[in-house]
Order: C-alpha cells, then sequence, then structure tokens
C-alpha cells in the first residue's frame, strides 16, 4: 500500500520546500530590517560626528572626533570616575523620580475622580505647575542645604508635574461605559479603581513617569552643575572648567544613554503591565 509520501506530488513537495525557505528567510531578515530602519537616523549622526571634525568644517579641539570622546568614555570607566559620577546621578533622579511617582499617582487620582477635590486645589496647582524648577533651585538650596536632600527635593518637584498631570487626564478620561458596566456589576468603589479605573489609566500614567524622566535628568545636572562634588552634572562642568573637553562629551554622552536606558525600563514595564492593550511603541 502506498504511504502519503509516495502519493504527494512532487511539484507539491517543491512548493512546500520553497515556501518553508522563504519564511526562514523573513524570520531571518526580520531584526536586519528593523535595525535599518531604526539605526539608520543614529549611524548617520555617529558618522558625521566622525567625520566632520576630521574634515576642517569645526576645530576638533571644540568638537573632538567621536572615537576621541570614546577614548575618554573609556578612560572615565577604567579609573572609576564614570562608575562613581553617574551612581551619583542615578541614585538622585531615581530617588526623586519615585517620590515623585508615591505623591502625584494618588493626588491624581483624587484631582481626576473627585470634582470637590479638583476645584479646591486646582488654582493653587496651576501655580506651581508654570513654575520652572530651577528658578526654585536657590530656594531649595536655602531651605534644605547644599547636599543631596537639595537636589532629590528637586528633581521631585520637576518630575511631579508630568505624572500628576497624565494621572489626573488618565482618570477623567476613563471610557463611562466600562464605569456604568462595572458599577452595574456591584463592584465597590475599591473595586471599581484597582479593577476598571487603573488598568485604563496606566497608559497614560506610564507616559507622564516618561516626561518626568526627561525632566528629572535635565534638572539634575543643572543642579549638580552649581554644587555638587560628584555627579554627571558635576563631571561635565569640571571637565569644561578644565579645558577637559572630550571627558565633557564622555559626560554628555552618559546622560544621554542613562535617559534612553531609564525610558526603554518604563516601555518595557509598560508592556508588561498592559498585555490587554495594543503593542506599545517605543
Amino acid at each position: 500500500m502506498a504511504t502519503t509520501t509516495e502519493l504527494r506530488p512532487e511539484p507539491v513537495r517543491e512548493a512546500g520546500r520553497r515556501v518553508s525557505t522563504r519564511l526562514l528567510a523573513g524570520r531571518l531578515l526580520r531584526p536586519v530590517g528593523w535595525l535599518l530602519r531604526r539605526g539608520t537616523a543614529i549611524v548617520a549622526f555617529l558618522l558625521a560626528w566622525e567625520f566632520v571634525p576630521r574634515s576642517g568644517l569645526v576645530d576638533r579641539v571644540f568638537l573632538p572626533p567621536l572615537h576621541t570622546v570614546l577614548g575618554a568614555w573609556l578612560a572615565l570607566a577604567g579609573n572609576g570616575q564614570l562608575e562613581q559620577h553617574l551612581g551619583a546621578s542615578l541614585l538622585r533622579s531615581v530617588t526623586g523620580l519615585a517620590l515623585a511617582v508615591l505623591i502625584a499617582v494618588p493626588l491624581g487620582v483624587l484631582v481626576g475622580w473627585y470634582r470637590p477635590v479638583a476645584e479646591a486645589l486646582n488654582p493653587l496647582l496651576e501655580i506651581f505647575r508654570n513654575t520652572a524648577p530651577l528658578a526654585l533651585l536657590p530656594v531649595f538650596v536655602l531651605l534644605l542645604g547644599l547636599g543631596e536632600t537639595s537636589k532629590i527635593a528637586l528633581v521631585l518637584f520637576a518630575s511631579l508635574w508630568p505624572i500628576l498631570l497624565n494621572t489626573v487626564s488618565a482618570v477623567r478620561t476613563v471610557d463611562p461605559l466600562l464605569v456604568r458596566s462595572a458599577r452595574s456589576l456591584g463592584l465597590s468603589s475599591l473595586s471599581l479603581f484597582w479593577k476598571v479605573v487603573l488598568p485604563s489609566a496606566l497608559p497614560t500614567l506610564f507616559t507622564g513617569v516618561r516626561l518626568a524622566v526627561a525632566s528629572s535628568i535635565m534638572v539634575l545636572v543643572a543642579a549638580e552643575m552649581m554644587g555638587a562634588k560628584a555627579g554627571l552634572g558635576y563631571l561635565i562642568n569640571s571637565a569644561q572648567f578644565n579645558f577637559q573637553i572630550p571627558q565633557m562629551y564622555a559626560g554628555i554622552l552618559t546622560i544621554s544613554l542613562l535617559g534612553l536606558g531609564l525610558n526603554q525600563l518604563l516601555v518595557t514595564l509598560e508592556r508588561r503591565f498592559s498585555r490587554w492593550r495594543a503593542p506599545v511603541s517605543g
């Protein structure tokens, strides 16, 4: 008795092999296509950084080629300075950001969910929201000193508003149909918040945290430039003052990588906690 393989026509088997080969090739080339789409602009920027100073269009003393900056970065990493300054900045930034989340999220829920709370707090919140964080740096220094407390407080203040405003917006824009359906099922106010409001608000809330990361790093670097003994802002300012230009650019590059890493971590967390939604764009 002939088997199924023997009865299958040869052209059909050959077509199946071709389809399998195409699928395998597509899977192998997919990462390459992703890198070409996402990495072209970065590669072009890095090539310009390397060759424009060499061409004489700019003075390479003030804009060193990329390989010189990378050499300075490796030297700072090798002698431990980069680890020291990065650790100091990261500790201040993460501490201030965590405190901002602990304060802004509950406050944003109250303001967004309860109209009397919003009417009472909105005027005061609008005043502070429109106050530049760096304008308050002298106030924080006078009240809290030049130590860690003033820098963390400044990061907290700068990070508070993006998280707070996005939390308020997220709570107010929850689908009313979902809320009415949950209430018709007999959910208590607490269950309604945990099972309906919070999951619906998470994507917008994470957007606020990602904006807060950028704000926290910006104000922290400025604060470290004005009064600190360690940190990436101090490293940049000290290198500029001593005319160590490659080290200065190495510090700037480290700040960019720090912000990129924190942002990617938040995108990963958002994907983890928002699996029920469409994929999150990085």
